[in-house]
């Protein structure tokens, strides 16, 4: 009798063994599309929070740029530190900035203001 053809309860023993192969297959097809899924709702999950980070930038740069105003600054600039444009007076040029460095060394050192 070949070990083919040996029957088990009425089965073949190939019968048997194919039937096992089947059912462990079919558990490792379950398991893998378990695993899938977990891993494809964590992919989406990240996916999320890509986005809500994408959108948290487009709110910073937003309020950055209305931050960086001219205009806002200007006036935040004269309100609170009572700046405002320099005059013409006060401009000058690359080159004439070694004179200037000198006439500042040479103007007597105010001492700070208590």
């Amino acid at each position: 009798m070949s070990l083919l053809s040996h029957r088990i309860r009425g089965f073949r023993l190939v019968d048997l063994v194919a039937l096992g192969l089947l059912i462990a297959l079919v558990l490792a097809v379950y398991l893998a599309k378990t695993i899938a899924g977990r891993e494809r709702s964590e992919i989406a999950s990240v996916e999320h929070q890509i986005e809500a980070e994408h959108q948290r930038i487009r709110l910073l740069e937003a309020e950055v740029s209305h931050l960086e105003q001219p205009a806002r600054i200007e006036q935040l600039s004269a309100s609170y530190l009572k700046m405002g444009p320099l005059d013409a007076k006060h401009e000058t040029t690359p080159e004439a900035l070694p004179a200037v460095m000198q006439q500042a060394q040479a103007a007597p050192k105010k001492g700070p203001v208590l």
